[in-house]
């Protein structure tokens, strides 16, 4: 079993994201980190586009008012990914499990 294998996913559409990886190692991903480090093309300026990076983590103090961010629906990809639908018209991110273990490190979760 690879290191980037979850053992157990527990999804909260209000919450986030917490794995429980085949290593022992747990982590979590809360809404507004997952959003704002999405990696479909338009979020990281595949392509050669220039990134649409949201700031659900920061926002400015003087922005209109926004619904709080939750996720719709949150699927499996075959074995290797989630994908998740949220409530701001956003479901072409394919979160990797390889991806996911990547942010968890750099994140300290």
């Amino acid at each position: 079993m690879s290191r980037n294998e979850p053992e157990h996913i527990a999804v909260s559409k209000s919450k986030g994201i917490e794995i429980d990886w085949h290593d022992g190692t747990h982590s979590s991903y809360n809404l507004a980190f997952l959003r704002d480090n999405c990696p479909c093309a338009v979020c990281t300026g595949a392509h050669g586009t220039e990134p649409r990076k949201t700031n659900y983590q920061n926002p400015s103090p003087f922005q209109m008012y926004k619904p709080a961010l939750k996720m719709l629906s949150c699927e499996a990809v075959g074995k290797y990914a989630l994908r998740v639908n949220w409530n701001d018209g956003h479901s072409s991110g394919i979160y990797s499990f390889e991806y996911l273990r990547q942010l968890a490190t750099t994140s300290g979760s």
